[in-house]
This record gives C-alpha cells, sequence and structure tokens, in this order.
C-alpha cells in the first residue's frame, strides 16, 4: 500500500495500489452479492451482471497498476525495504485480527440466536478494520471509508426494517441497503485510489521513498 505525501508516484505505489484495487474489488463485489441475496430476485440477472462487471473493471485496473510498476526503477534503499516489512507485518497482524473478530462474532450471534445481525456486525468489524489501515499506510481516504461502513451499519441495524415490500416483490431491506451500500463504498474507495495513482498525481506515494530522500 502507500503513504499519503508529496512528491512522484513510486514504483511502490503503483504496486500496493494495484493490489489495493484487487482488493476493493473482490470484497465490494462479494458484498454486493449479499445485496442481491436481499433483493429476492427482484432485478435478476441485471443487478448481479452490474455488480461483476464493475469487480472485473477494477482488477483490470488493479493488474493494469501493477503492470505498470513493474516497467519503473527500483526506488527504495535498505531502510525502505525494512520499512516496507514493518508495514507489512502489521497489515498481517490487523487483518489476522480483523478475521478472529469476524469469527467470533458469528459464533456469538449463533449463541444467542439472532444471526440477523451478522451482515452488519461483520460490516462494523470491517469499518473498524481500515482505521488502523489508514495510520499504517497513511492513506486518509481509509479514514473516511471506515467510518462510512460504520455508519452505514449501524444506520441499517437500528433504522431500517427488516423487509419491505418493493411492489410485489418482498425484499429483505437491510440485507440489500448493507449489501449494495458496502459495495459502493468499497468500490468508490478502489476507483479513487486507481485513478489518483493512474493519474499522477501525487497524493499515494510510499514513505520509503520520501525516506531515502531524507536519509
Amino acid at each position: 500500500m502507500m503513504m499519503q505525501t508529496s512528491g512522484l508516484i513510486s514504483k511502490e505505489a503503483f504496486r500496493g495500489s494495484g493490489i489495493g484495487v484487487i482488493f476493493m474489488a473482490f470484497f465490494g463485489t462479494l458484498w454486493a452479492g449479499i445485496g442481491v441475496m436481499g433483493l429476492q430476485g427482484w432485478g435478476s440477472p441485471y443487478v448481479e451482471l452490474a455488480a461483476v462487471i464493475t469487480g472485473i473493471v477494477m482488477v483490470i485496473g488493479g493488474i493494469s497498476l501493477i503492470h505498470a510498476s513493474q516497467k519503473m526503477p527500483d526506488q527504495v534503499s535498505e531502510k525502505g525495504t525494512r520499512h516496507l516489512k514493518r508495514i507489512g507485518f502489521w497489515f498481517n497482524i490487523v487483518f489476522i485480527a480483523e478475521g478472529v473478530l469476524i469469527g467470533a462474532a458469528i459464533a456469538i450471534c449463533n449463541a444467542i440466536n439472532q444471526t440477523d445481525l451478522i451482515p452488519g456486525v461483520i460490516a462494523i468489524i470491517v469499518g473498524i478494520h481500515f482505521l488502523p489501515l489508514a495510520s499504517l499506510f497513511q492513506i486518509k481516504l481509509y479514514y473516511v471509508t471506515g467510518s462510512l461502513l460504520c455508519l452505514l451499519a449501524l444506520i441499517t441495524l437500528l433504522v431500517i426494517p427488516r423487509t419491505v415490500m418493493f411492489g410485489e416483490q418482498h425484499i429483505i431491506a437491510q440485507l440489500s441497503l448493507l449489501g449494495f451500500g458496502c459495495a459502493l463504498i468499497l468500490w468508490a474507495t478502489g476507483i479513487t485510489l486507481w485513478l489518483y495513482v493512474k493519474n499522477g498525481r501525487g497524493l499515494f506515494v510510499n514513505q520509503t521513498h520520501n525516506e531515502d530522500h531524507q536519509g
């Protein structure tokens, strides 16, 4: 992943952004699948097709950034390499913690017979996990992403009725709103990363690049 500072877009920034875009595409499409489940067949197959196409386009965008990074010169010193390893270590810790919390949440919701809460609780955990990543990678956009995911989940759980009638179609409103809402937030995050790095605006630059120049 990349750091937010001023400067040139580095090879690591391109590669990290590409990986980030692919992650956002994959998990955004998974959340869209949850939204589709809530629609109970309404809009099929067009909604599913739109979600899959969006995910594919973003994956292609992510791959294009990774491919572009391979043509760029290495700019990371030994100090920068150690810094990248530290980032990788803490990223793994955050990722593992997220998985453990999601597993625990599912187990608890099942134990208390509140399975309807599972998607919302998972969305909150996913949102919270973006906050340490924002600090770790120095990408302020992740603060917005995490906050929006948590806010959407809370609104869905506390305000939105579980089911509604859309014409003659019975829809699980909470599931649809949460699924498509999370998908849009993740897709928007991925597309923003993609476009800023692709257009070379210098907003997402690996800090190791700056540390190399300072050292």
